[in-house]
């Protein structure tokens, strides 16, 4: 597991995550980001954000996550406000936001029922992620997540409020929420 920024993080890690995070969303999620082929950054990939990086065997990624400081522009106050339904969009340093959530091996044949996730590994992956937030200082996190992340979250015994009602946008139905950092 690599914790840490795009100056902390080996440069051939931060490029393996960006390979890593266009196959899962562009190739596999058929999300329209607008990047470069092959690698998946935007402009919330800054020096303050935190990377979560799973490794498996041979040191293939496995996994990822993103953590932002609200305190700056993050992708549910500028991109997805309207999930918030006219609430102001946290901003505060005990509040993260949870984004470039996965948790695909490729190695493995066989597909999910989610396609950004295994199950088991996602649930572990977000265990870590909330220590790595709560190492930073966050005691929530935010998230903008389609609605079968919201069940699997409920599933896990993880505590999920809704910050607003679902809504499409493109092919998803998504919806943002809180989690409690335990």
């Amino acid at each position: 597991m690599l914790f840490g920024d795009r100056e902390t993080l080996k440069p051939v890690a931060v490029s393996n995550l960006g390979r890593y995070r266009y196959k899962v969303f562009v190739e596999r999620l058929k999300w329209h980001l607008p990047c470069e082929a092959g690698h998946e950054f935007d402009q919330f990939d800054r020096s303050d954000t935190k990377h979560l990086i799973a490794l498996g065997q041979g040191e293939d990624i496995v996994g990822c996550a993103r953590l932002l400081p609200t305190t700056r522009p993050y992708l549910l106050e500028s991109v997805f406000p309207a999930l918030l339904n006219g609430q102001p969009p946290p901003s505060s340093p005990e509040v993260w936001e949870l984004s470039r959530f996965a948790a695909v091996d490729f190695s493995e044949d066989t597909p999910s029922l989610l396609k950004q996730f295994s199950v088991r590994a996602a649930v572990e992956l977000l265990r870590i992620s909330m220590a790595c937030a709560k190492h930073c200082g966050a005691k929530k996190l935010v998230t903008v997540s389609p609605m079968g992340v919201e069940r699997l979250l409920a599933w896990a015994g993880f505590s999920w409020v809704r910050a607003g009602h679902p809504l499409r946008f493109g092919d998803d139905l998504v919806v943002a929420g809180y989690i409690d950092v335990a």
